[in-house]
């Protein structure tokens, strides 16, 4: 065989490859355009279970009390039940430094004077990539010693974030029936669970960590906790009739995995810096609110379902209002 054969039969099986690859996104593309169509049933809405991530601001000492009295003014016309206050992150070792919450007691001091229905979860994490190993035993003690130490400032709860947790990870499970013992209210984001067989293999070959979790680990996470928030945006799709598409099967699985006596909140991108241009025009909070809606109105109705805008720094009047039309 000759050089010039190999070649060929090289290009050959290139071509094959990037055709089977083409074939196979046009089949995603389509599965998920598939996903965002029809129209969301009138009642498929906010039922007022909604959640919302808010800065570090807020417990850093930057916030007064005169902020809290304007974040009351928009919050009172909203279904936001539960806000997630970023109140760490770990450091490497697990621990959590109170130098880095000064003003956590006064912020829920405000919040209960001037918000008092809703309720607030110290939001705590950091990255495991190259960074916390929540694999080591003496990580995870020093986690809880400073969820232990975080809660006597007077938090309702905690709301976990870690990146990357991979799918199957017992260690994370061992964090989350521990962490029990610390608060009654236990909250987690998590990762987008696995859409149709094999993404999350090949997400994995590509990423080199889980983009996604498989339906079975997500819901050994939801059994562990109280409230979980899926993080449906980073989504990596270019449309946004593909976003739609995308929230209303990540919301579709989700509502079949979260028992009704725990809360489920979809994700909404309110930030603007995806890092990526297609995403910033993709994706956004009257998206992930019509995916979300048409979710629901396949599913039936659901009380403690709603949407968790990301972030109230970036949030834009823009976000508000699409929020406030879209899925109040």
């Amino acid at each position: 065989m000759t050089s010039r054969t190999v070649i060929r039969r090289g290009l050959r099986l290139l071509t094959l490859a990037l055709a089977i690859v083409v074939a196979l996104a046009g089949l995603l593309a389509a599965a998920l355009r598939l996903q965002f169509t029809g129209a969301p049933e009138d009642w498929a809405k906010s039922t007022g279970n909604d959640a919302l991530w808010l800065g570090h601001m807020w417990v850093d000492g930057r916030r007064t009390e005169q902020d809290v009295e304007r974040l009351a003014v928009r919050l009172r016309t909203t279904g936001i039940k539960d806000v997630y206050v970023h109140s760490g992150p770990f450091e490497w070792d697990g621990r959590l430094d109170p130098a880095k919450y000064p003003n956590a007691g006064n912020f829920v001091k405000w919040m209960r004077k001037h918000l008092p229905a809703i309720r607030i979860s110290a939001w705590l994490g950091q990255s495991v990539d190259n960074g916390l190993d929540l694999d080591d035993p003496k990580s995870r003690e020093n986690v809880l010693a400073g969820v232990a130490a975080i809660m006597k400032a007077g938090y309702d709860g905690i709301h976990y974030n870690f990146e990357p947790i991979g799918d199957g990870d017992t260690e994370f499970l061992d964090l989350l029936d521990r962490t029990r013992q610390h608060t009654r209210l236990l909250s987690t984001s998590t990762p987008q669970i696995e859409p149709y067989p094999l993404m999350r293999l090949a997400a994995r070959v590509i990423l080199t960590h889980d983009k996604y979790w498989s339906q079975s680990y997500f819901k050994q996470v939801v059994d562990r906790v109280d409230q979980v928030a899926i993080m449906t945006y980073d989504s990596f799709t270019p449309l946004e009739s593909l976003y739609g598409g995308y929230v209303t099967r990540q919301a579709g699985l989700a509502l079949d995995l979260v028992p009704d006596d725990k809360s489920l909140y979809i994700g909404a991108p309110a930030y603007h810096d995806h890092g990526i241009a297609w995403s910033d025009a993709a994706e956004s909070v009257a998206t992930a609110a019509e995916g979300a809606r048409l979710a629901l109105s396949d599913h039936g109705r659901r009380e403690r379902f709603g949407l968790a805008l990301y972030v109230d720094f970036a949030a834009t009047e823009e976000d508000w209002r699409e929020y406030m039309t879209r899925w109040r």
